[in-house]
């Protein structure tokens, strides 16, 4: 058996047949970047939610909507580190893109034009809201990511005769 090859005629360097352990490192570090600004998410927003459950103030449910938001991305991302997985979940990545736009549009309506100055709580939310941004454009780009390699990447052979390209 020469080296390189198996005797079937693979590759016998353990890669798969949609491209090399090199190619999905910048899969893996979206996935990470993601994890990273959903757990961020959740700290910046899940603060005033603490607070809210401890004072005798209400909480908004926007904050619950948010924290909730970070940790469906978080644990998505999680999820779909694998490339496997993430080929056929592009879907997801639309669901949790929107949610993301949901948070961005919600609290950039709060806190972009917002004056925060000497108010810790205002300057963490409006660079919350830009950490939003940061999540929905990340989720965008895996998405689209996704769809591309879903519907012009995606080759193989039927299942009974093995002779038409699916």
């Amino acid at each position: 058996m020469a080296f390189g090859r198996s005797r079937f005629g693979g590759s016998s360097s353990g890669s798969t047949s949609d491209g090399s352990l090199l190619s999905k490192v910048p899969l893996w570090v979206l996935r990470f970047l993601q994890f990273v600004f959903g757990i961020t998410v959740i700290g910046l927003y899940a603060q005033d939610l603490n607070k809210g459950y401890n004072e005798p103030l209400y909480s908004d449910s926007k904050w619950g909507f948010a924290t909730a938001t970070g940790t469906i991305g978080a644990v998505s991302a999680l999820v779909l580190i694998w490339p496997v997985l993430s080929m056929w979940a592009w879907g997801w990545d639309f669901v949790v893109f929107i949610l993301f736009t949901t948070v961005f549009g919600l609290f950039g309506k709060l806190f972009i034009h917002l004056n925060a100055r000497g108010v810790g709580a205002a300057k963490r939310l409006k660079s919350a809201v830009w950490i939003d941004l940061i999540n929905m454009l990340l989720w965008f780009v895996t998405f689209v990511y996704g769809v591309v390699r879903f519907f012009f990447f995606r080759k193989g052979k039927s299942q009974f005769t093995g002779r038409a390209t699916v």
